[in-house]
C-alpha cells in the first residue's frame, strides 16, 4: 500500500505573517535565564516564543555551547518548518538509508531526513556527533531558505573575505548569498573564519536573520 503523499513545505503563512521584530515576540516570562548577558538575546526569545527552538529545559538555552552537526540540522529543520511533501513514498524514508552514521531512533533523524528531501546537501557519510563548522551551517542554511522560500536567482557582486583561501570552494557561492541576505557578517578583520565552530547563540542569531529577510521577501521586499 502506497503511503500518504508528503510535501515539501515552505515557512507556513502564519509563520511568516506573525514574525517580527518586536511586540509579542519578546513577552515577559517567555524568556531564556541564562542569555542575559548576550547581545542575541531578543532573536533568541522571539525563535523561542514561536516555538522555532528549544532550549535544554524551557528556562536554559546554554548559549555558549558549541554547536553539533545534529544540533545545526535540527536548527535549520525546526526553525524552517521543513518537512515531506509532494513526493510518494512505497515506505516511510529512513535516515540510516540516507546517512551512514545517523541512526533512525536518533531524536534528530526526522530532521535530517527533511532537510535532505528539502534540497539540502548534507554529506552521505557526515557524523552528527561532532562539531559543525560555520561554513557547513551556513551553507545548509541558505539552501534550506532558498528551497522553501522558493527564492529566485540573484545578481550580486562577491563580498572580499580576507581569508578566501581557508573556505571549502563548494560553500563559496552560498556563503556570498548569506552574506547578501544579511544572515551572517564578516569580522572586524574581514573574515569570514569558514573552519571555525559556532556556537548555540551564534546558530540562532543566523536562523533568526534568515527568518527576518525571508518575511521580508514575503512582505514585497525583492531580492537584487
Amino acid at each position: 500500500m502506497t503511503m500518504k503523499k508528503y510535501t515539501i513545505a515552505a515557512l507556513t503563512a502564519a509563520t511568516l505573517l506573525s514574525f517580527s521584530l518586536g511586540g509579542q515576540m519578546f513577552a515577559a516570562g517567555s524568556s531564556f535565564k541564562d542569555i542575559g548577558s548576550i547581545s542575541g538575546k531578543d532573536q533568541i526569545n522571539a525563535l523561542k516564543e514561536k516555538g522555532l527552538i528549544k532550549g535544554i529545559s524551557d528556562t536554559q538555552f546554554l548559549p555558549g555551547a558549541i554547536v553539533s552537526t545534529a544540533q545545526g540540522v535540527q536548527f535549520i529543520s525546526g526553525g524552517l518548518q521543513l518537512s515531506l511533501a509532494a513526493i510518494d513514498f512505497n515506505k516511510a524514508p529512513q535516515a540510516s538509508a540516507l546517512f551512514s552514521k545517523v541512526k533512525d531512533n536518533a531524536w534528530y533523524a526526522e530532521a535530517f531526513i527533511n532537510a535532505h528531501y528539502n534540497g539540502v546537501n548534507i554529506p552521505a557519510n557526515i557524523d552528527p556527533a561532532k562539531p559543525i563548522s560555520k561554513e557547513l551551517y551556513t551553507s545548509m542554511l541558505v539552501q534550506a531558505v532558498e528551497k522553501a522560500g522558493n527564492l529566485p536567482m540573484i545578481n550580486l557582486v562577491p563580498v572580499e573575505l580576507a581569508d578566501a583561501d581557508a573556505l571549502d570552494p563548494s560553500y563559496q557561492g552560498s556563503i556570498q548569498r548569506a552574506l547578501k541576505y544579511k544572515i551572517t557578517t564578516l569580522d572586524a578583520s574581514g573574515k569570514f573564519n569558514p573552519k571555525s565552530t559556532i556556537t548555540r547563540a551564534e546558530a540562532a542569531v543566523m536562523l533568526y536573520n534568515t527568518l527576518d529577510y525571508l518575511k521580508s521577501v514575503s512582505d514585497g521586499g525583492t531580492q537584487k
